[in-house]
């Protein structure tokens, strides 16, 4: 058994949280896509909560589409974003 076949388990001890930071730099649009689904899911109730002529069901079928619309937007832009960087930020050898 060469020594160039042993994994690290160094790489395995990584918390959660420090994961989250690692991924969030690497990746800066998965938290904007996590807060707005969240912002835009808080507002839906707030909305629901304060009344309204809509019925439920419609209330929440535009509120799950608007936070799914975040979502996918924000990683379309992260995936625009690295491929940028992929391909034509970098110089060329």
């Amino acid at each position: 058994m060469s020594s160039d076949s042993d994994v690290s388990l160094s790489t395995y001890d990584e918390s959660s949280g420090s994961k989250l930071a690692r991924k969030a730099k690497e990746a800066p649009f998965v938290p904007i896509g996590i807060a707005g689904f969240a912002a835009i899911v808080a507002y839906g109730l707030y909305k629901l909560e304060s009344g309204g002529i809509t019925k439920m069901s419609v209330h929440l079928i535009h509120m799950r589409l608007g936070a799914q619309g975040f979502v996918v937007g924000a990683m379309t832009v992260g995936m625009l974003y690295s491929m940028f960087q992929e391909y034509w930020a970098k110089p060329k050898p």
